[in-house]
């Protein structure tokens, strides 16, 4: 609910008093108890995808409101996730939130480090679900945390060339896994009607988990154990031994990369190849292009579930941070698509604040 709202609201309930009071003087006034006001609090804002979900209706979601707590919220963490992030962090400052936000796009590995290893930070923004060594790391704190995943949407994970680009529109996975690994390094050993041109490769760095993911779902599937299992260690050695691959934390430095060449090639999130759609070329992968209808189907071969993670000690000892997943669960809906990423499933939308229902409750 905005201010101007919450406002008149007020000066109808104050003159609502006033009348009855004239009316029925002791019977009356003690009915009319002020929580009926606070029960108005944020929950009236709730898209539908949320309307059903089992948090609290009574007047303590007052507490939640956007200009009804303060302090600072600091996060960090995947740069996928980081667009989405900064949108709902300014969305909260405009509904009222008058603390500070931070965003910090440094990866998903680097971000649980801030917030497992050093504990600095309440939120971490993840393109991929947290690790077991991440949550051991973090209930090794002197304060220790259990770390609480809220998905908040999906990714396709995106594989582009330049605009420029005239003789690439569909790869396979092996074609990929090979290429990010330097086993071809000329178009022309993908595919003989390509040029015999050098193929410059443009990566997200060890630290993103979108680089994870990559490995996990196109490379270490090149390398099997003995177990016949995909080795992770392996394709990960493999991407990062790769000659001449050039790898960065940000993504934007990915975009310019791939852009600035004909024969480049490069993956990221789909919010990213959204925003410079113009300038890169999206690639078929296993012959499905990346869309809202394929991700959903389940037909395109890489995407993904992007969260924030937080805990329960953070949530009830800084209503500002649970007043901000608060808020993010029930607006993410409405502004995901227009960042270049995909609603997650109503049910696991739902199983996000129900996560953060029980956790304020603790």
């Amino acid at each position: 609910m905005s201010k101007t709202i919450r406002s008149l609201f007020f000066v109808v309930m104050a003159i609502s008093l006033m009348l009855a009071a004239c009316g029925a003087p002791a019977a009356q006034t003690e009915a009319a108890a002020p929580e009926t006001v606070a029960t108005e609090a944020p929950a009236t804002e709730a898209p539908t995808a949320t309307e059903a979900t089992d948090a609290p209706a009574d007047d303590t979601m007052a507490m939640y409101a956007p200009d009804a707590v303060t302090g600072d919220i600091a996060t960090a963490g995947s740069s996928t996730v980081f667009p989405l992030s900064e949108r709902m962090a300014e969305l909260f400052q405009q509904e009222g939130f008058a603390g500070n936000v931070t965003v910090d796009s440094i990866g998903t590995g680097a971000g649980f480090e801030r917030f497992c290893k050093t504990g600095e930070t309440d939120v971490s923004n993840a393109s991929r679900a947290i690790k077991d060594s991440e949550v051991e790391a973090c209930k090794a704190l002197a304060a220790p945390r259990e770390p609480i995943g809220f998905r908040v949407g999906t990714d396709a994970l995106t594989v582009v060339v330049s605009a420029e680009n005239d003789f690439i529109t569909a790869l396979t996975k092996e074609q990929l896994g090979k290429i990010f690994t330097a086993q071809v390094t000329k178009w022309n050993e993908v595919d003989p009607a390509f040029p015999a041109e050098d193929i410059k490769v443009y990566g997200p760095g060890a630290d993103s988990g979108t680089f994870d993911y990559f490995n996990e779902a196109v490379v270490a599937p090149l390398y099997l154990n003995a177990d016949g299992k995909p080795d992770i260690a392996a394709g990960k050695a493999a991407l990062l031994g790769a000659a001449g691959a050039q790898f960065s934390e940000d993504d934007n430095v990915l975009v310019q990369g791939v852009e600035g060449s004909k024969y480049a090639i490069g993956y990221f999130g789909f919010a990213y190849f959204s925003e410079n759609s113009g300038a890169l070329k999206a690639v078929a992968v296993e012959g499905v292009e990346p869309s809202e209808a394929t991700v959903n189907d389940g037909s395109y071969p890489i995407s993904r579930p992007i969260f924030i993670y937080s805990d329960a000690n953070i949530l009830k000892e800084k209503p500002q941070v649970a007043a901000f997943i608060y808020f993010y669960l029930n607006n993410v809906n409405d502004n995901i698509t227009d960042i270049g990423y995909f609603p997650a499933p109503e049910a696991d939308l739902k199983a996000s604040m129900d996560a953060w229902t029980a956790a304020v409750a603790k």
